[in-house]
């Protein structure tokens, strides 16, 4: 049997990052920033949102496709995050844990996608 996609540990990374920034952007310093906010919610999201779509067509190619789109949204996560440290809205101390969090999934998507296309018959 195949491995759902909320078994994926990089899903799992994936949820706990959207935690993260759900909380910092509690930080009072986000408070009139709506389309700031609402951009890096949208992008933390569209990492899970892509696993888990990408893992519905049972198809490796298009869970590839699908993780590179998530990898995309990860690296948007990781620059909102060095652009409101930049801008003052938050402490470099306030991102440290999802700044890390990224690069783990990142990398962690990077390792999936090398397996899977491993297992691409041409």
């Amino acid at each position: 049997m195949t491995k759902s996609f909320e078994e994926f540990e990089v899903y799992q990374k994936g949820i706990q990052l959207a935690k993260l920034i759900f909380k910092l952007l509690e930080n009072k310093y986000f408070e009139k920033e709506f389309g700031f906010k609402d951009q890096i919610k949208r992008a933390v999201i569209s990492i899970t949102k892509n696993i888990a779509e990408g893992s519905e067509y049972n198809n490796n190619k298009q869970l590839i496709r699908y993780l590179k789109i998530s990898k995309g949204s990860c690296a948007e996560v990781r620059s909102m995050l060095i652009v409101s440290r930049e801008l003052g809205f938050c402490t470099p101390m306030e991102i440290e844990e999802s700044y890390k969090t990224s690069i783990e999934i990142s990398q962690n998507l990077s390792n999936f996608i090398k397996y899977l296309n491993t297992k691409i018959k041409d």
